[in-house]
């Protein structure tokens, strides 16, 4: 009889959870969070033994008994941390004798092995994700929802066991929106510049040229219900040159979507096409409407047209009128 035993998978971790463990997969695009586990795994290994001996070593250039010579024990038994970079680049003689090193790791060896992406390695990484190994994988993808930068500005203020709140964690994400990197170099500056907690004037302080706003995070962030940052965010906006009649047509389409899936009923792909939306629209829109009531929302659908008309020449103030406006969207039209 066939052997239908599943094979065994190993645990995939969040790069802030990064562990000791004989083989570390770290795979996917985003350069940023694959950097942070490989940090974040050398700092717990040097913290429980500072004798750590870390080695580096490029699977694109390796030649055969590259890994054996970093990996193998040294003179005195310290612990060692082998990071290998470019595996999706890999050489076959790197290829083959990885493929030998899962079969018997070493002993107090952790060997990390980054893979960008791509087909290349397949093998090797479905022998490590079958359980040669006995590794582990963190998968670092591309970070593109504005949830995903503030649970990455979360962690880096966690790690440092530095207070932030959580209006000034989202003004952060949102002044570096376009830019990981950027992101987590803030993080760091603030935790090595403030004393005690981290507030929104703080950030205020320090990126007020650097808050890169647009029309949309203006809507996103009334549509949210959080009125500070909304107004903070129009206020930078219309500093930096915005125009108040975009501002309002961005307004104006979150909210008319939110609208349409008020009171939609069924699966989102469904809703979707009955709609003419794509799924992420009616699964966002869906995000945004909760805790809206129909009063409220239909309120801001009359003043949505009142301000679009005032930015449009009917008043001698645009900017006061979108204020008012994402003002009442901010409090869900409540009067």
């Amino acid at each position: 009889m066939a052997n239908t035993r599943a094979r065994p998978r190993i645990p995939t971790v969040a790069w802030h959870e990064v562990r000791p463990a004989p083989v570390v997969l770290v795979t996917g695009p985003e350069t940023v969070l694959a950097e942070r586990t490989v940090q974040r795994l050398r700092d717990a290994m040097t913290a429980a033994d500072p004798s750590l001996e870390v080695h580096d070593l490029d699977a694109s250039a390796a030649a055969p008994g590259d890994l054996a010579t970093v990996a193998s024990p040294s003179l005195f038994g310290e612990p060692r941390l082998v990071r290998v970079a470019s595996v999706e680049r890999m050489t076959d003689a790197f290829l083959a004798e990885a493929l030998s090193y899962l079969q018997s790791p070493a002993d107090d060896a952790v060997v990390v092995l980054r893979h960008g992406g791509g087909v290349r390695g397949k093998k090797l990484l479905d022998a490590i994700r079958g359980g040669a190994g006995s590794g582990i994988e963190v998968a670092c993808a591309e970070v593109k929802r504005d949830s995903d930068r503030l649970e990455f500005a979360a962690a880096e203020f966690r790690a440092a066991g530095k207070r932030i709140s959580p209006a000034a964690l989202r003004l952060l994400a949102s002044a570096f929106q376009a830019d990981l990197a950027e992101l987590a170099s803030a993080c760091r500056q603030l935790i090595a510049d403030v004393r005690g907690d981290i507030t929104e004037s703080t950030v205020e302080t320090y990126y007020t040229g650097r808050i890169e706003t647009n029309a949309f995070a203006v809507a996103d962030a009334a549509l949210a219900g959080r009125r500070g940052e909304a107004l903070l965010l129009l206020r930078h906006a219309i500093a930096a040159g915005a125009d108040p009649v975009p501002i309002v047509a961005a307004i104006a389409s979150k909210l008319r979507t939110v609208a349409k899936v008020f009171d939609a009923r069924g699966n989102g792909a469904a809703v979707a096409r009955e709609l003419g939306l794509a799924p992420w629209q009616v699964d966002r829109a869906r995000r945004d409407a909760a805790g809206w009531q129909a009063e409220g929302l239909g309120r801001c659908i009359i003043a949505l047209a009142d301000a679009d008309e005032k930015v449009k020449g009917a008043a001698r103030d645009p900017q006061f009128a979108v204020e008012q406006l994402v003002g009442l969207i901010a409090s869900r039209g409540d009067l």
